[in-house]
């Protein structure tokens, strides 16, 4: 069953797009994410590229928001360099999210189909780290 839509975070969005675009420079940071901490905060971060892999810009907000003190992750969304605009969450990262924040939204689309959408959504029926979510209830 698809949820409706809940309204966009513009100011997230932002966020993340000033970032991609003043930030994120060359071959190994091209995408920037931003995340709504629960009291309000914007935490944002860039993927860190390498040939071998590397963490996805929505990965790396994560450790940067714990870093800051900040477990409690509303919304996130991803951004593009050179204007390519909001980008959904590869596989590893909806399962990471899905397993860190069971309760985050995220921002996904473009145009007039920007929408704000629960992580669940975009990973049905997926694996639930029972061990870690045991107290989750």
């Amino acid at each position: 069953m698809t949820e409706r839509p809940r309204p966009v975070d513009s100011e997230l969005v932002r966020a993340a797009e000033h970032v991609a675009r003043t930030r994120c420079h060359g071959d190994n940071h091209t995408v920037a994410a931003a995340a709504r901490v629960r009291d309000g905060r914007i935490i944002t971060a860039v993927n860190a590229y390498h040939f071998i892999g590397g963490p996805c810009a929505e990965l790396v907000v994560i450790g940067a928001a714990a870093a800051q003190g900040a477990y409690e992750l509303d919304t996130v969304v991803a951004v593009g360099d050179r204007g390519r605009g909001i980008l959904p969450p590869c596989g590893r990262c909806r399962q990471v999210l899905l397993d860190y924040f069971p309760g985050i939204e995220v921002i996904v689309g473009a145009g007039d189909r920007v929408r704000a959408v629960a992580i669940a959504e975009l990973l049905p029926e997926t694996y639930v780290w029972a061990d870690h979510q045991l107290d989750a209830d």
